[in-house]
């Protein structure tokens, strides 16, 4: 039907358009133009589009004249305006005549608990991809930092004169020539490589630390006095590292705890134990850093402490107070009248800071002049002369108070004062159970770890944890140092050192909890630019040389006494042999002695003190140590010096007898032996005056010589010549040797006579080598160790039983040489006949010798 209304319309346009042309088809005004249905289309649709645009302009025209009443301009913003977004609001969305109150809140409710999931959503999401840009930029930065460390490390590693090194090595006869040792004579204190400004942080750390422990060494050798914590604090402040204001805890402090624990700058108390000491050493290391905190309160309170000229320690602790309670009102020393407004008593507080700030006899003066403290005030007394261990009827009063003050509970405007009482009576009692109840109900007790620490310090009583008498006797069982330790232990390194942001609080910790090994092993881990792990090297020197590190503890980690000495002792062991494999023998040398003074117990091991099982460890790892340098390149040098054994070198340090000197050094000769290093083990023998090991040695080379000149190696005479004129060398050296005895001669006699036997083997081979057959039999036949001589009568004694088993593994090449020396010579007067007939013989008397198959072929042959 629609094709057919389509047809008749298209019928009823041609019609008229028929009509239109009939009527114009004469006129001259019009002329006649054809076009086809296309092109009426289009030129249709144009005239359409055109009559559109005309139709109504009063809107837009309206439009463009109320733009420009606001002063827009309408074509600028044509121009302009790309696109537009239209949105739609929750009224639109929910018309409230739509629906009731209660279900338009709903719909409300709901639109607004789905916009903020949402945003949730949005935020989660966008929180998640800023973590994870962090994350790989944090690992970037560490994989660049230890990219770049690694570098360091490699371009730093200490140079070993190469000049020096070629000129090493001369002559057979001199093992190690002066002109060699230049680089190991001058003990180099550090690793020199380029000048000091352009040296990496940790080299310049070594250098300083390594001077220290030579200084060390040379007073222990001397029994001066020396501090070791005090000079390594001095040379870690000599770097002038900057300081990191963001990091609670530095390396200078960590010195500074250290040289109060060894007691280096005070006297500590000498009634206490070895763990007691190092208790209150740590102690007062907190009360000097409290004391600087202090006086930096005052400092930037000046108005408020209203210090003034007065310098003594109660006024300085009442200055700070007047600062740490400015907001509480008239403090009472600073009170004039006390009826007009009463003041805050303050009596507790000055006894706890005093006590804190290290200022005992102000606080023993403070308790006994104040009314409020005046029953404290004996046991204060009593807790400061014992040095914390108080009697067991003064620990139980103490305790007993603290459970009064704890039922009476925190009164109103007394609860801070009251607290402080409370750490005061719980620091004399000691006792285990008031300790763990502050810890477990008053967690908010203190406002850094040092306060913690200091609590607990003061609190810690000698002795096992849990002693039974303590319980028989039915007193307050005391806070030990392995009740510390144990809690401390609880808590992961992380959680001290922040995930790493602090990462010296933890070993901080670890020190101030006298848990000496876990903090030297914890700091040997770390690696980072800091150089962390040669502080660790240091600190374990200090901690051996004290003798102290059998006093440490760590949960789950009871050592032995012997098994601590020797881990802190490795480590200082494998610090050493980084110098060694660095070519610093010197430098090497120094932390060597070090380590093995640590496992002899420190300091007394210098003059032969401590146990006998000390002494033999010391000596043990002393050998070992000393033996590993004399192997090196340049260690006999360094050791034994120029020349003697022992007495112009570093040897004479330690080995003050010549017998132990000389068993430590035939026993170093033997391991060189052991290790193939026969030249070392020569140079030792003639240095000690063993001679004839020293001749045995060489016996055995020449004749390992003998075997490959024949088998055509280029360096086989070169090599003979040489150890030919080393043994002669060994000889005449023998004949000034001063003190020789019947017995060692008569050995180097031996050792000489197997030398001439190989010497007479080697030229034989030289003269059939030049077809000089001839006078190589006339030289075998007058060997005196084989029955060859044709004119002498046949004999069948078993000749090798008194002869060299380097001359008898010389024979059977020997004998072959001779075989072929007489095919190659005319027999004219029968004697060469006779001289074959002597080598026949003689292998069948030897045929249990299993020598080669072909040399008794070879006789078969020629007879």
């Amino acid at each position: 039907m629609a094709n057919e209304a389509d047809m008749s319309s298209w019928t009823d346009l041609l019609h008229s358009s028929t009509k239109l042309l009939e009527q114009a088809a004469h006129s001259a005004q019009f002329p006649p133009l054809q076009r086809n249905l296309d092109q009426l289309e289009t030129l249709s649709k144009k005239l359409k589009a055109k009559s559109l645009r005309s139709e109504d302009p009063s809107q837009s025209i309206a439009a463009t004249r109320l733009l420009a009443r606001e002063g827009i301009n309408a074509e600028q913003l044509a121009r302009d305006l790309k696109s537009f977004e239209l949105k739609t609001t929750y009224e639109d969305v929910f018309p409230a005549e739509a629906a009731t109150v209660e279900e338009y809140l709903q719909q409300v409710h709901e639109m607004w608990m789905i916009s903020a999931i949402q945003e949730a959503q949005k935020d989660n999401v966008k929180g998640f991809d800023d973590y994870m840009l962090k994350v790989l930029q944090d690992d970037w930065q560490k994989e660049k930092r230890d990219f770049l460390q690694s570098l360091s490390r490699i371009s730093t590693l200490p140079r070993v004169n190469a000049s020096d090194s070629s000129a090493r090595a001369s002559h057979s006869g001199q093992i190690i020539p002066a002109a060699s040792s230049a680089q190991v004579s001058a003990g180099q204190s550090s690793m020199e490589i380029m000048p000091y400004g352009s040296k990496h942080l940790q080299e310049k750390k070594a250098s300083v630390y390594a001077e220290v422990v030579k200084n060390l060494n040379s007073a222990r050798e001397h029994a001066s006095p020396f501090k070791p914590a005090t000079a390594f604090k001095g040379a870690y402040e000599s770097l002038s590292f900057p300081s990191s204001g963001s990091k609670s805890v530095s390396m200078q402090k960590i010195w500074h705890l250290l040289q109060t624990m060894m007691g280096e700058d005070a006297v500590l108390p000498r009634n206490v134990s070895a763990r007691m000491s190092l208790v209150i050493g740590a102690r007062r290391h907190l009360e000097f850093g409290h004391e600087k905190f202090v006086m930096e309160t005052i400092q930037n309170h000046p108005a408020q402490a209203a210090l003034g000229g007065a310098v003594g320690n109660l006024q300085k602790i009442r200055a700070f107070l007047r600062v740490r309670l400015r907001d509480y009102g008239v403090l009472d020393f600073d009170s004039a009248d006390a009826r007009r407004q009463p003041p805050i008593d303050t009596t507790w507080q000055q006894i706890y800071f005093c006590l804190r700030t290290g200022y005992y006899d102000d606080a023993r003066n403070v308790a006994q002049s104040s009314r409020a403290s005046y029953n404290f005030a004996p046991q204060l007394l009593e807790w400061i002369n014992t040095g914390g261990l108080v009697s067991a009827k003064t620990a139980a009063a103490a305790s007993e108070e603290c459970e009064k003050i704890l039922r009476m509970g925190d009164r109103g405007g007394r609860a801070a004062y009251d607290k402080k009482k409370l750490l005061l009576y719980a620091i004399v009692s000691g006792s285990r159970r008031q300790i763990d109840r502050l810890i477990r109900d008053l967690p908010n007790l203190f406002n850094t770890i040092e306060d913690f620490l200091w609590f607990q310090l003061c609190a810690v009583h000698d002795g096992p944890s849990g002693s039974s008498a303590s319980i028989l006797n039915d007193s307050p069982v005391p806070y030990t140092l392995d009740d510390l330790q144990m809690y401390l232990n609880k808590f992961e390194p992380s959680y001290y050192t922040k995930n790493g942001k602090d990462p010296l609080v933890y070993p901080y910790v670890l020190l101030l909890s006298v848990q000496l090994l876990p903090a030297v092993l914890y700091l040997s881990k770390e690696t980072g630019e800091e150089g962390f792990n040669i502080d660790a090297v240091h600190i374990a020197i200090t901690l051996a040389d004290r003798g102290i590190l059998s006093e440490s503890g760590g949960a789950g980690q009871k050592l032995g006494a012997m098994d601590t000495l020797a881990e802190a002792s490795s480590v200082i062991r494998q610090y050493g042999s980084a110098y060694l494999r660095a070519g610093n023998l010197s430098m090497a040398l120094e932390y060597y002695v070090q380590a093995a003074a640590g496992v002899g117990g420190g300091q007394i091991s210098w003059t032969g003190g401590g146990s006998l099982d000390q002494q033999r460890q010391r000596s043990l790892m002393l050998n070992q140590l000393l033996t590993e340098l004399l192997l090196r390149d340049g260690g006999i040098y360094l050791l034994l010096g120029p020349r003697g054994c022992g007495e112009e070198g570093e040897l004479r340090r330690f080995f003050r007898d010549a017998t132990s000197k000389r068993q430590f050094l035939l026993e170093a000769a033997r391991q060189c032996q052991e290790a193939g290093l026969y030249d070392k083990a020569i140079e030792v023998h003639r240095r000690v005056g063993a001679f004839a090991m020293a001749l045995d040695t060489v016996n055995k080379l020449l004749s390992e010589a003998i075997s490959t000149v024949l088998r055509g190696r280029s360096d086989g005479q070169s090599r003979t010549a040489g150890l030919i004129h080393l043994g002669n060398e060994i000889v005449e050296m023998y004949n000034y040797f001063p003190e020789t005895s019947l017995q060692a001669r008569e050995h180097v006699l031996q050792q000489q006579t197997i030398l001439r036997q190989l010497e007479a083997v080697l030229s034989i081979h030289e003269c059939a080598r030049a077809n000089q057959h001839l006078d190589a039999l006339r030289e075998t036949a007058k060997l005196p160790f084989l029955p060859l001589d044709p004119r002498a009568p046949d004999i069948s004694i078993e000749i090798f039983q008194n002869l060299s088993p380097y001359v008898q593994a010389c024979v059977p090449d020997l004998l072959r040489v001779a075989l072929t020396c007489l095919d190659n010579v005319t027999d004219t007067d029968g004697s060469l006949r006779a001289l074959r007939t002597k080598i026949a013989n003689f292998l069948a008397i030897n045929m249990h010798r299993n020598w080669p198959r072909d040399l008794y072929e070879k006789v078969a042959r020629t007879l």
